[in-house]
């Protein structure tokens, strides 16, 4: 259920044409995660991003808690954003839709040519990176 960096690296380029974002990276320490934090590490972007993944999630609180947005898969990042107050978006590409809308701090966004998701799905290279950068306008406004 992981989405592609390139998904992510598409969203990051609209971000930062009309904002001065930084991108905070919550990954694990998985060889699949990794691949996907160094690919975005050595984008165009490396300069905005601050990778989490040595951190424990007592020193990650305090940054997480101090972001406007947060944009992630439906993973534990996810449930905890939303727990903590800032609006997330979930992008979901492979769980139940409940997964990542039960909270009104949850803004889930399912992959193109779906009108729902649950397992199975097999999503994650249909999340659109102009859908989660609407979504992210909307929020900030």
């Amino acid at each position: 259920k992981r989405v592609s960096p390139k998904i992510f690296i598409k969203f990051m380029k609209l971000c930062t044409i009309k904002y001065d974002c930084r991108f905070f990276l919550a990954t694990g320490k998985k060889e699949e995660e990794q691949e996907i934090l160094n690919e975005i590490l050595q984008s165009e972007f490396h300069n905005r991003c601050v990778a989490l993944d040595k951190l424990d999630i007592i020193d990650i609180l305090p940054v997480l808690k101090n972001c406007k947005i947060s944009v992630c898969n439906d993973s534990s990042f996810s449930h905890l954003s939303a727990a903590v107050d800032i609006p997330t978006i979930v992008l979901m590409a492979d769980t139940p839709m409940l997964y990542g809308s039960y909270s009104p701090n949850m803004h889930p966004i399912i992959p193109d040519g779906e009108s729902s998701v649950t397992h199975d799905t097999l999503g994650k290279d249909k999340i659109n990176p102009d859908k989660i950068f609407k979504k992210f306008k909307e929020i900030l406004v």
